[in-house]
């Protein structure tokens, strides 16, 4: 069998390697050549990348076979991220790989500014001793305030608390009862701007922020404030800066980032009282062994076609933990609804009832979907182009939420219109602190099975015999039978036999049952 291609396109750290395994091919290029990068992304599965490899449009291109981009950090801005979701390739990076580093470069920025440390050092090393110039000021009983409360936001306030230091911080997605239980308290940005002695900037980079700490911000900050930047460059409006600490109105200022990079030539460089580096918050060798190993085990997972938690366009935002024993199942009810239906719907809700509706269940539609079409198309299909294959084939998929369940704890529903108008449903649970997965419902019919590898369907008119023709045919072919429910509309109606088997039933066999007990409708699943 032809292992999956993985391409590395810049350097990473061996862990990486490792950490992919050795079921895949593993080839090198140079990303940051054009030529050979095109030429050697043309047959890979996935590409792994840091920030000098660009894949745009033409890269993907040239791209015949790529599944996955995987951006060894944080940033995106050298991927088409929008392409790529078009072109039915996941994205991911590791979004956590860099934040502990990424918060301890920003606290020794504060520290280094509030100290003179960079300029006393110079001068020392050039044979000057001058205590008396480079005196610098405490952090204690001082008031930081932190622009922006996300992780490293959040890691920075944790590590400036602990040298006693009044947080305060600027973040209008975050709650204040969340920012209490951090003890920190959420103002406007005006009142941090004119309260913090110390401003540590922590956002991403968008539209609504390029610029934010500007003219106006400064304006109103303190005249021995200190402004640290080791976010995005753009956030801090650099000229804006320089007005002020040329002015006197801002003390000092710590930058990592800069608007544009590489920055060698900044007139904020002509100070004593700014201390800069050149983007080092991931530069770290734990940071970057992270980020290697998370973006390698989220290959894995995507290449085996499986949920990534850090796929940047797949819909259904962060998974709680309550949500993730559900989505191999609700992936089940998919196949089984394909195998059912015998066809793609023209509309198909995906109900979900009970407590687990607390939470974004928006991941269960993509399970869904990707179970559904598994059976259906011949290419892979993934959490990414489940939702363009449902489009292609004008499926209207709605997500329903109920936090009523009568019956069960929670419960997952697909419900699914065909050509001819009429409805196919199959309904499964999670049960016990195992979560056990139980198919529940059939096109209305309560059963209670396990959804193995291997089930088979069966309705036909209610007499009896029937359970007893399907228990001959199967053990004359050697099938054992691990489960089966019967269940029906009333005496003499339609019923329904689901059962779960050892092995595959052949189609000649299924075909021995139909005939043995006169069934309208036969189907067999693997799942």
């Amino acid at each position: 069998m032809t292992k999956p291609v993985v391409l590395i396109a810049e350097e990473l750290s061996p862990a990486t390697v490792e950490a992919l395994g050795p079921e895949f091919e593993i080839r090198r290029c140079n990303g940051a050549d054009r030529a050979e990068l095109l030429t050697a992304i043309a047959d890979v599965d996935a590409i792994l990348v840091r920030s000098a490899t660009k894949i745009d449009a033409e890269a993907l291109a040239a791209a015949r076979r790529l599944k996955v981009i995987a951006r060894a950090g944080v940033g995106l801005d050298n991927v088409d991220v929008k392409q790529a979701t078009v072109s039915g390739v996941m994205v991911v990076n590791a979004p956590t790989s860099n934040i502990v580093s990424a918060a301890e470069l920003a606290v020794g920025l504060l520290l280094a500014a509030a100290r003179n440390i960079a300029p006393a050092s110079t001068a020392l090393k050039n044979g000057e001793w001058k205590r008396g110039k480079y005196a610098g000021i405490e952090l204690y009983d001082k008031t930081v305030g932190i622009v922006g409360l996300g992780k490293i936001g959040v890691l920075v306030a944790q590590r400036l608390s602990a040298f006693g230091m009044k947080v305060i911080a600027y973040d209008p997605y975050v709650q204040a009862g969340r920012a209490a239980q951090l003890g920190v308290r959420l103002v406007a940005l005006d009142e941090l701007s004119s309260s913090a002695d110390f401003i540590s900037v922590h956002l991403p980079k968008t539209p609504e922020t390029v610029g934010l700490i500007g003219a106006e911000q400064l304006a109103r900050c303190k005249p021995s404030a200190v402004i640290v930047n080791a976010a995005r460059g753009g956030i801090v409006d650099e000229q804006a800066l320089y007005a002020a600490i040329k002015e006197g109105r801002i003390a000092a200022a710590g930058l990592d980032v800069f608007a544009s990079e590489p920055c060698t030539d900044s007139p904020l460089f002509e100070f004593d009282n700014v201390v800069a580096t050149p983007h080092l918050g991931a530069s770290t060798d734990e940071a970057q062994e992270k980020a290697g190993i998370a973006v390698a085990r989220s290959v894995r997972l995507a290449l085996g076609g499986e949920l990534v938690p850090d796929a940047v366009n797949v819909q259904g935002g962060l998974i709680a933990e309550d949500v993730r024993p559900g989505i191999p199942l609700t992936e089940k009810l998919g196949r089984i609804f394909t195998a059912l239906a015998g066809e793609v719907p023209q509309q198909l809700d995906v109900e979900v009832r009970g407590e687990i509706t607390e939470y974004d269940v928006r991941v269960l539609e993509l399970a869904a979907l990707k179970g559904m079409f598994i059976d259906v198309v011949e290419e892979t299909v993934s959490y990414v182009n489940a939702p363009l294959l449902a489009a292609e084939r004008g499926l209207a998929v709605r997500l329903v939420t109920d936090p009523e369940s009568p019956d069960h704890r929670n419960l997952v529903t697909l419900r699914g219109t065909l050509s001819d108008g009429s409805q196919v449903s199959v309904s499964g649970t999670l049960i016990g602190i195992q979560h056990r997965e139980r198919l529940v419902e059939v096109n209305g019919y309560d059963v209670d099975l396990e959804p193995t590898s291997h089930l088979a369907f069966f309705t036909y008119t209610d007499r009896p015999g029937m359970v007893g023709a399907i228990g001959r045919v199967l053990g004359d072919a050697q099938i054992n039978i691990g489960g089966m429910q019967v269940a029906r509309d009333h005496q003499g109606g339609l019923a329904l036999v689901a059962l779960s088997v050892d092995s595959a039933i052949p189609p000649v066999v299924l075909d021995d049952i139909v005939a043995e007990m006169d069934a309208q409708t036969a189907r067999s699943v693997e799942v």
